[in-house]
C-alpha cells in the first residue's frame, strides 16, 4: 500500500507532486529544490544549496520514519557541473554528520535548468532494513 508522505519542514510541492511515497520497505523522494520550508528563500551560494537541499530530503525521510542512513541511492541535478566538487564536499560532509555508514549509490547530473533557477535539485531512496 503506498502512502503519501508531507512535512511542513520541507518545502510544499510546486506542481502536481508529492514530497515522497512510501512504499512500505521503500521511500521514495520527489527532488528537493534548495528552498528553506520557513522563509521560502534560496541561497545564493551552490554549498548552501547543497546543504538546504539536502536538509529538505532529511525532513521528508524523518518524517516517514527513517533516517539518513536509511538512503540507499540519491540523484543530484546540477546546473554547473563546475560546482561538483564544492557540492561533493557538502554532500559528503552532510552525510557523515547523519551517521551514514557508508555513502549512498549516487548519479550526478548537469541539467540546463532546473524549478526556481535554482543551481541544485536532490532525491533520494531510503529502505527500511
Amino acid at each position: 500500500m503506498t502512502k503519501v508522505i508531507h512535512t511542513d519542514n520541507a518545502p510544499a510541492a510546486i506542481g502536481p507532486y508529492v514530497q515522497a511515497v512510501d512504499l512500505g520497505n521503500m521511500l521514495l523522494t520527489s527532488g528537493q529544490i534548495p528552498v528553506n520550508p520557513k522563509t521560502g528563500e534560496v541561497p545564493a551560494d551552490i554549498v548552501a544549496q547543497a546543504r538546504q537541499s539536502l536538509e529538505n530530503v532529511k525532513a521528508i525521510v524523518e518524517q516517514a520514519g527513517l533516517q539518513v542512513a536509511n538512503i540507499v541511492k540519491t540523484t543530484v541535478f546540477v546546473k554547473d557541473l563546475n560546482d561538483f566538487a564544492a557540492v561533493n564536499a557538502e554532500y559528503e560532509r552532510f552525510f557523515k554528520e547523519n551517521n551514514h555508514t557508508s555513502f549512498p549509490a549516487r548519479s550526478c547530473v548537469e541539467v540546463a535548468r532546473l524549478p526556481k533557477d535554482v543551481g541544485i535539485e536532490i532525491e533520494a531512496i531510503a529502505v527500511r532494513n
